[in-house]
């Protein structure tokens, strides 16, 4: 028997809770309802989700702050619920490390959609891979493994969610290439991703935080093109 993917809902409001779940359980997903931001962060560790669908206005603790704290301990995606369509809203959410945002109200067709695009992203790296298929880059203090999603930084590891890692593993091996944002998003999110290049800064900025400027490597910016991984001689 095949396991079944598990999704964590986090939503006050029980009707759109439970219509979520009657979608999702159609489609084989395992589903667990929680109404507030306590209930959603003990679930994560008694449940154990593949994918949490985060509501942001919650009783206590708000999503913004489950997204945070999940984030800090673990790389589970996370897409975003809300009836807040702003960009600040959108942005703040991609750069607290959720993976998508969806706006109330939404099509379930899309949301189940969106659900198992994430849940592709996220498939796990094939064990004890051949010498010649092994997807790894060194620069001086730093080294990007795509094959067992690794990076180390001025010796220490550094934890990064999937999609960060593919977009500096394809920085990283294309040295001094500089590529468009909407290049970049193609290639790490693919074709049918729903989204914008707004995606690629908010990964780059976060990238940024984690692997600081080397004085023989950087991310540079080509502004009004996009980023390149540059090298210097």
């Amino acid at each position: 028997m095949v396991n079944k993917q598990k999704i964590l809902i986090v939503d006050d409001d029980n009707n759109i809770a439970e219509l979520i779940s009657l979608y999702l359980t159609k489609e084989c997903f395992e589903t667990m309802i929680v109404g507030d931001g306590e209930s959603a962060l003990s679930a994560v560790d008694s449940f154990s989700p593949n994918l949490i669908l985060l509501d942001l206005m919650l009783p206590g603790i708000d999503g913004y702050q489950v997204c945070r704290e999940v984030r800090s301990k673990s790389n589970i995606p996370i897409i975003m619920l809300s009836a807040k369509g702003e960009i600040f809203d959108k942005v703040l959410g991609l750069e607290l490390g959720a993976d998508d945002y969806m706006e109330k109200p939404f099509d379930s067709k899309e949301l189940v959609a969106r659900v198992k695009a994430v849940l592709r992203r996220y498939k796990t790296a094939p064990a004890a891979p051949e010498p010649s298929n092994i997807k790894c880059v060194e620069y001086p203090d730093l080294t990007v493994n795509q094959t067992n999603y690794s990076v180390l930084y001025m010796g220490k590891s550094v934890e990064m969610p999937p999609k960060e890692l593919e977009l500096l593993y394809f920085l990283a091996s294309s040295p001094n290439h500089v590529f468009t944002r909407e290049q970049l998003l193609d290639q790490i999110w693919g074709y049918e991703y729903i989204g914008d290049t707004r995606t690629v800064d908010v990964h780059i900025k976060r990238l940024r935080e984690k692997i600081k400027d080397h004085e023989s490597w950087r991310i540079a910016t080509i502004w009004g093109i996009g980023y390149k991984f540059e090298v210097r001689q």
